[in-house]
């Protein structure tokens, strides 16, 4: 299922956090009300096979899984990810921007159709983002987006508001140009997502989709914590 047909608070707002098993993701998506993806990232297993059992099982929770990279978006998972995806039909997977077009159609080939974003960093400045350490201008990137058939575009690291102003841009070109949906990543938290929020829901993007792993993670278990969960879907709903 794609993620535009999913149900979103406000018409066009998805969290995805992590979820360390079965009951993990029951309880994190009845704790942010539905509008919860549960994910996992492929740097937690070592081999394929477990990572395809993982996402079986949470998706006896939910139609849609989304399989990180991990280690920070380390773009050497990418094919790691690739192969749970291609076993698993998750529904969702991240790619490094320059692999996400041949995942599209290398799982298109399949038959699975995924929603595959491409990950790609700030410059540091608005109007332009870093795509494999290059500074590209905004408006390239999201054209050179349109042409690949890639929906979805990451932005990582955020680093909580630092690069919001680039993000603010950055959706508002992709939703002038066509592309679906806009995932941030790093340094989220209760403290400054509804900022965040805020900066970007105006911008006409039709789904904004959070990632909010470590400020929602209980670090001995590693399990996140639904009352967490609770309190940021609570903060944005207002």
């Amino acid at each position: 299922m794609e993620l535009k047909k999913l149900n979103k608070l406000d018409d066009f707002l998805l969290f995805n956090f992590l979820a360390k098993d079965k009951q993990n993701a029951e309880e994190i998506i009845d704790a942010g009300l539905g509008f919860v993806v549960p994910g996992i990232v492929s740097s937690e297993f070592t081999r394929i096979e477990d990572g395809i059992k993982k996402v079986a099982e949470l998706k006896e929770i939910s139609s849609v899984v989304s399989i990180g990279l991990g280690d920070n978006g380390n773009p050497a998972n990418w094919e790691k990810v690739l192969h749970i995806a291609a076993g698993a039909n998750p529904g969702h997977i991240n790619q490094p921007f320059e692999k996400s077009s041949y995942a599209r159609g290398y799982l298109k080939a399949k038959g699975i159709n995924q929603v595959v974003n491409g990950l790609v960093s700030p410059a540091g400045k608005v109007g332009y983002v870093k795509l494999s350490g290059v500074e590209i201008r905004v408006e390239d990137l999201v054209d050179l987006a349109v042409s690949m058939g890639v929906e979805s575009i990451k932005f990582m690291p955020l680093k909580g508001l630092t690069h919001l102003e680039e993000l603010v841009y950055l959706c508002k070109v992709a939703s002038e140009k066509g592309i679906v949906s806009i995932e941030p990543a790093g340094g989220i938290s209760a403290e400054n997502i509804v900022e965040i929020v805020n900066g970007v829901r105006d911008t006409g993007i039709s789904v904004f989709m959070p990632h909010i792993f470590g400020s929602t993670i209980d670090k001995e278990t590693g399990r996140t914590i639904p009352q967490e969960v609770e309190k940021i879907v609570s903060l944005v709903r207002g």
